[in-house]
């Protein structure tokens, strides 16, 4: 490897736990590594190109130099699995994956199933002895590509999750055409010319227009650059005993210590973050895979006590086999960050101090979990009956005009609340929830884009709303009831709750609000009163 590239394996020696290296590996890279090196749970092999070489490629182009490290490192993960890049019989093929030092789910780009052509797929056919298997990851590869790297993603037809051989083979000769007219511009057949193109995506991505909305809402310098992870790919979608989810070790809604999350069987990653499939919660793995889930449900509590946080994790399963293919410590709601941070400080493996706990959960979150849990306390005026109950994925009760456009939203120049309301959300929407005070979907689980960029920015969410037929110029009911444009509806994130109108709450008196607080989150005066004795130590160091 030339000097001064940072392009690292996972298993690479830092002499330093990777964790501490997000700066330059990135969150995911970083969190990769440190699976790998320091508590070897089940990682994909791969390799991160450091955040460094972003910079550099923002700023000056491709690097010289970096096509031959890219080839280096492809060879050595050809040589940990038995397969090479472009191989006509052990084909090599990857995920691309970014990593910036902060997370922003669903803001940057992902490419899998990299390295799939014409030959390959056959070659991949004859390995699973599953043709339907490798027709459905080269034409799953084929959208991401056309879509990621080539720009035409509002082209895309839809994904099907059925279809029989004959039907997968024609979808791919039809995408390879749409793409090429598109575009101008054919998917190559050469991997390694997918990788580099791959790569100057992702890094493209951090400065997309989706990225620079959720920075300057985040508050992320513009010029931090991503890292981008190269992994070997593992197939959810490979057969029954196969799927792939997201799950937090505890709920990242209200802080109960219990996964939470969604899993779809026979699917790949980005078919469960964005928000287009019916997910189901990731509990029911305990019917469908029940070695998996003990497995799961143990690396979820190695991870959380390991970092002493709520973990977010991205996972899969292949053929009965998990697999870990990321880590973060996760976003939550306030009431969740109160309940969570006072719980961790009286368990044994984890013990947070008072001062961990507080720094973790200062005024201005406290205020919003009292906020809410106040709100939460108030009762719904008698005789409104909502339109129809879904999941809900960020808590709290908004009302607001309905926007049935992210571009409707963020040019909308009144002083009038929004709620957000689309079929799905991709990332694309997130202008859109920028300004709003709610969001609604017709589909997607508790761990969609749409879910976890709610819960991050304190807005409530209900998702999988699949009574509702949503389109542009509104939304309707089985039964023809319409929500149209501009029509005020109200949302309930904690109960899934979607009403027409603004529908008041009986208001608490203030002489309840303290019991009301003692009985829905007595963890908030634990740590009011541990606030009170930092204060009083403090004050008195000072005398």
């Amino acid at each position: 490897m030339p000097d001064g590239f940072p392009v690292y394996p996972f298993d690479h020696d830092h002499g330093a736990p990777p964790r501490t290296l997000a700066e330059l590996l990135g969150g995911k890279g970083a969190g990769l590594a440190e699976m790998t090196t320091v508590l070897g749970l089940p990682v994909p092999p791969g390799f991160t190109i450091g955040i460094p070489l972003c910079r550099d490629h923002r700023a000056n182009g491709w690097p010289d130099g970096l096509d031959a490290v890219l080839a280096e490192q492809c060879a050595r993960l050809g040589e940990r699995t038995g397969s090479r890049l472009g191989d006509p019989e052990e084909p090599l093929l990857l995920a691309v994956r970014s990593g910036s030092v902060r997370s922003m789910p669903g803001m940057l780009d992902t490419v899998l199933d990299l390295g799939l052509n014409d030959v390959t797929v056959e070659a991949l056919a004859r390995s699973s002895a599953d043709e339907r298997f490798a027709w459905d990851s080269y034409r799953r590869f084929l959208r991401m590509y056309g879509t990621t790297v080539l720009g035409c993603g509002h082209d895309m037809p839809g994904l099907r999750r059925d279809g029989d051989i004959g039907s997968l083979k024609n979808e791919v000769a039809d995408l390879k055409a749409r793409i090429a007219e598109a575009t101008g511009t054919p998917v190559p057949d050469d991997p390694v010319v997918q990788l580099r193109s791959a790569v100057e995506a992702v890094f493209r991505s951090w400065d997309s227009p989706r990225a620079r909305v959720y920075r300057a809402r985040e508050g992320i310098p513009d010029d931090l650059g991503t890292a981008v992870n190269v992994q070997a790919m593992v197939f959810g979608n490979r057969g029954a005993d196969s799927g792939t989810g997201v799950v937090f070790s505890r709920d990242p809604s209200t802080g109960e210590p219990r996964p939470y999350g969604d899993y779809l069987p026979q699917a790949q990653g980005e078919d469960v973050v964005a928000g287009g499939a019916r997910t189901v919660p990731v509990a029911d793995m305990a019917a469908s895979m029940p070695d998996t889930w003990v497995e799961l449900r143990h690396v979820l509590h190695r991870l959380e006590v390991h970092y002493r946080d709520i973990c977010d994790v991205e996972f899969t399963v292949e053929r009965g086999r998990l697999y870990l293919l990321q880590t973060r410590v996760g976003k939550r709601s306030a009431v969740a960050a109160v309940r969570c941070a006072v719980a961790m400080a009286g368990e044994a493996e984890i013990a947070l101090t008072p001062a961990e706990a507080l720094e973790r959960v200062p005024e201005t979150i406290r205020l919003t979990a009292r906020r809410s849990c106040l709100a939460e306390a108030g009762v719904a005026v008698p005789g409104t009956v909502p339109l129809t109950v879904a999941l809900g994925a960020s808590p709290g009760r908004v009302s607001g005009r309905a926007v049935f456009s992210s571009e409707l939203a963020a040019e909308d120049e009144s002083d009038d609340p929004l709620i957000l309301v689309r079929p799905d959300t991709s990332p694309d929407d997130v202008a859109g929830m920028a300004v709003s005070i709610g969001v609604l979907t017709g589909t997607g689980g508790l761990v969609s884009h749409a879910a976890v960029v709610a819960r991050g920015w304190g807005i409530p969410a209900v998702v999988g709303a699949a009574e509702l037929r949503i389109g542009e110029d509104g939304a309707v009911l089985a039964d023809g009831t319409r929500i149209e444009p501009g029509e005020t509806i109200t949302i309930d994130g904690t109960t899934g709750e979607v009403w027409r109108g603004d529908v008041a709450v009986a208001d608490t008196r203030p002489e309840q609000e303290e019991e009301i607080l003692a009985l829905a989150l007595p963890e908030l005066g634990t740590l009011v009163g541990w606030a009170a004795e930092h204060a009083a130590t403090r004050s008195a160091s000072r005398l």
